[in-house]
């Protein structure tokens, strides 16, 4: 593992502590579950219906996961490079009753066999923390298995220019669209290094990987809401968010 992303790792380790302190409360919503947004269940319809097994990468708190099986999957696996994230997530499926379980690993170095999925489900602050894109698409061809989906729901390339003014919404003098990286500085990731991917790069690498891009879409709503704050940049004007759905050739 390279510095960076031990480092990284051991930030994140920190943060998901959230999680077992709270764990009634995400225990409740993942008891909902109701995690998924909208737009996630509008595309991903049809293929619950089919009842998929489903790998999650980077799969944090793991709510979203309950609400998968909920929806039709036939089982998730879970995999997230904090133990901490991972261990409260089993426990929470368990007191559940669901067919998820999760695996400590640092993604694309997934221990999974190959086609071990149907659909490989990612975002809300997933891809930030790929180093090199190109292994993390591979790997997601790798664990699908034939005409399997991946499906992105993840913070629009953009939103890390996005200052949080409340009167209007201004580009951050430190950031650029085009950079390589940038270091968080809010929670809960404050410290880490976020690798930074535009649009077009990562569309490209899901289609150089041997996938075929089904959708691709851009929203103003963002997927996370710093608490008690109401930034300008949040109001609908600007892109904050974005899905894609692809298929494995």
């Amino acid at each position: 593992m390279d510095p960076t992303t031990r480092a990284n790792r051991i930030i994140w380790e920190t943060a998901s502590l959230k999680h077992v302190r709270e764990y009634q409360k995400l225990l409740d919503l993942a008891a909902a579950g109701s995690s998924l947004i909208d737009v996630e269940r509008h595309l991903l319809h049809d293929i619950l219906q089919q009842e998929p097994d489903v790998v999650h990468l980077q799969s944090g708190h793991g709510l979203e996961d309950v609400a998968l099986v909920r929806a039709g999957a036939r089982s998730v696996v879970g995999v997230d490079f904090s133990a901490v994230a991972a261990d409260a997530a089993q426990r929470r499926a368990t007191d559940i009753g669901v067919a998820c379980r999760y695996v400590v690993s640092v993604v694309p170095d997934v221990p999974l066999a190959d086609a071990s999925a149907d659909l490989v489900y990612t975002g809300k602050g997933a891809l930030i923390w790929m180093q090199d894109l190109l292994a993390w698409g591979r790997e997601v061809v790798r664990l699908l298995r034939p005409s399997g989906h991946l499906f992105i729901y993840e913070a629009h390339p953009a939103v890390p220019l996005w200052t949080w003014d409340r009167d209007q919404p201004r580009i951050r003098p430190d950031r650029s669209y085009f950079d390589r990286s940038h270091v968080n500085d809010t929670f809960p990731a404050n410290g880490a290094v976020e690798w930074q991917w535009t649009l077009g790069q990562i569309v490209t690498t899901v289609v150089e990987a041997g996938m075929e891009v089904l959708h691709l879409g851009e929203y103003p709503e963002p997927f996370w809401r710093a608490e008690g704050v109401a930034a300008s940049a949040w109001d609908g004007r600007l892109p904050n968010s974005f899905s894609l759905l692809a298929r494995r050739s």
